[in-house]
């Protein structure tokens, strides 16, 4: 009996050291998912942001387009109001589902930021629908797009932990300043 009383000092580090063993493999098992399962969802999230962003751009750009046509801007390839109605009706639809996708995994302030973007860009939509003749309500309207769209952009990085971006806002030229075409 002397013998295991010998070896009993031993035999409870061994135990005690495969006890706290496991403990750190399940600790760093759990750790590790949790990591990896929050990289997923942020990828995720990530993709409905820009998903989301995408679809409000295309009734932008038809937008931009029928204003073109309309006097108020410079875009190369003008739309009368008729071409352009199952274009902008073709973003509208496409541009749902994103948003439900939207309002499901953004956060509170980006989701707040996407409507504040999108009530605007439905404004310009209206503008183009009933062939407005107003420059400075188009100017108006452009400008609450970009202040939309930098809002909605910088809500979207915040929620993700990035670091500021681009405000996106491009000089352009004035339509008295663009070179004739050939």
């Amino acid at each position: 009996m002397s013998v295991f009383l010998q070896q009993l000092p031993a035999l409870i580090g061994v135990v005690i050291g495969a006890l706290g063993s496991y403990v750190v493999v399940v600790r760093g098992d759990q750790m590790r998912f949790r990591r990896e399962q929050a990289a997923r969802w942020e990828e995720r999230r990530l993709a409905v942001y820009a998903d989301y962003a995408r679809s409000v751009k295309q009734t932008v750009t038809v937008a931009y387009r029928v204003a073109a046509h309309l006097g108020h801007g410079t875009h190369p390839d003008p739309l009368t109001p008729e071409e352009a109605k199952p274009l902008l009706a073709e973003a509208n639809t496409g541009r749902d589902p994103s948003g439900e996708a939207l309002i499901m995994l953004g956060s509170a302030t980006v989701v707040r930021k996407a409507r504040e973007w999108v009530v605007t860009v439905m404004e310009m939509e209206r503008f183009v629908r009933e062939s407005d003749q107003d420059t400075a309500a188009w100017r108006a309207l452009l400008d609450q797009q970009r202040a939309g769209r930098e809002g909605y952009y910088a809500a979207v990085r915040e929620d993700l932990g990035l670091p500021p971006g681009h405000s996106a806002r491009w000089p352009v030229r004035p339509a008295d300043q663009v070179p004739p075409q050939r």
